[in-house]
């Protein structure tokens, strides 16, 4: 039975989400604006009225400029579309260092990165559709039920690369895992709910394995998120059946030392002209997906969740560094991701 329920859910996160037309309230979701070229929100049919464009995902950051319609740019709210106008005060993304390059190196680019160039928009869809496949997992995470539900202390560990350490998130309460444990908490109020971060920039799993002693085996966590990939993938990095073992020791030794429940999750293929990816983020992700099957564990499909949004958005509307780390609107993507996991 446990097979079938491992491969039940293996199947649900490969099939598409349903898409129906519903009501939603979106909160700072990223555009970078070209010229006076249209960049495509999330979703279309904005409720008229209800569109905002600020510099900044939090509005109350020092120096935030809120931009106005007609004077800084013009909305489409049936296509769901916004332009720069041509004395717009939103900064143009053709200026960006790497904007146009192909198979570029970044270190010869001092200065890339596109958070100067982000804008952050407010608005209310009529027509939006779910980003994430809830799945049931609560077989695979029947001890972190149990423990939140009797109001135990409960730490969470998050472990892995430079995205799961919090990678250009603006501030310390938009990355996704701080985001992750507040949900906890705001499900169980009586539970006591500890974050740890032991994610280290630039890992990959074989670093993962030998840093696992430090950062997690001795910390007694309850639940570990685990999301490495970004590093494993690159060009001369880890190779894909490699990486799916080195994962699957990684999560065996987690449970077998700490008794803790597990949730894999998936990554996003990184800036595709970034001369340093392997463009096989897809098998990377599969392989994670196949590595929580093996170990019993939970698992979130980030790269489903971030190939949805990409039907309608840009890349590098979501990219902080504009090759492989997400912003602030990515980190939220990331955490729709967690909490689609049903427990």
């Amino acid at each position: 039975m446990k097979k079938f329920r491992l491969m039940l859910i293996a199947l649900l996160a490969s099939m598409p989400v349903p898409v129906y037309a519903m009501s939603a309230q979106v909160i700072g979701e990223s555009l970078v604006l070209t010229g006076t070229e249209p960049g495509t929100l999330l979703y279309d049919h904005i409720v008229p009225g209800s569109l905002q464009l600020r510099s900044a995902y939090d509005p109350a950051t020092p120096g935030c400029v809120f931009y106005e319609a007609g004077k800084d740019f013009t909305v489409d709210t049936k296509a769901g579309r916004i332009a720069r106008t041509a004395d717009s005060r939103i900064p143009d993304y053709s200026t960006n260092v790497l904007y146009g390059q192909h198979e570029f190196d970044h270190t010869k680019f001092p200065g890339y990165g596109n958070k100067p160039f982000f804008v952050y928009v407010d608005y209310e869809s009529v027509n939006a559709f779910p980003v994430t496949a809830p799945s049931s997992q609560g077989d695979l995470l029947v001890d972190t039920r149990e423990k939140l539900a009797a109001g135990h202390a409960f730490k969470v560990i998050t472990y892995g690369d430079s995205i799961s350490a919090g990678g250009e998130a603006t501030q310390q309460r938009l990355r996704f895992d701080e985001r992750y444990a507040k949900y906890l908490q705001a499900r169980h109020p009586r539970a006591r709910v500890a974050l740890e971060n032991g994610a280290t920039g630039g890992d990959a799993t074989p670093q993962g394995l030998a840093r696992l002693e430090e950062k997690v085996l001795t910390r007694e966590p309850d639940l570990v998120l685990v999301g490495f990939g970004m590093n494993d993938h690159n060009v001369n990095g880890v190779p894909v059946e490699k990486f799916e073992e080195n994962l699957v020791s990684i999560v065996q030794q987690i449970k077998e030392r700490t008794g803790a429940d597990v949730l894999l999750f998936s990554t996003f293929p990184p800036n595709p002209d970034w001369k340093h990816s392997s463009h096989q983020m897809a098998a990377y992700a599969a392989a994670t997906a196949r590595a929580a099957q093996r170990t019993a564990s939970a698992f979130a499909d980030v790269h489903a969740v971030w190939q949805r949004v990409l039907q309608r958005k840009d890349l590098p509307s979501l990219l902080a560094n504009n090759i492989n780390h997400p912003n602030d609107f990515g980190h939220w993507l990331y955490y729709q991701a967690l909490a689609s996991v049903g427990f």
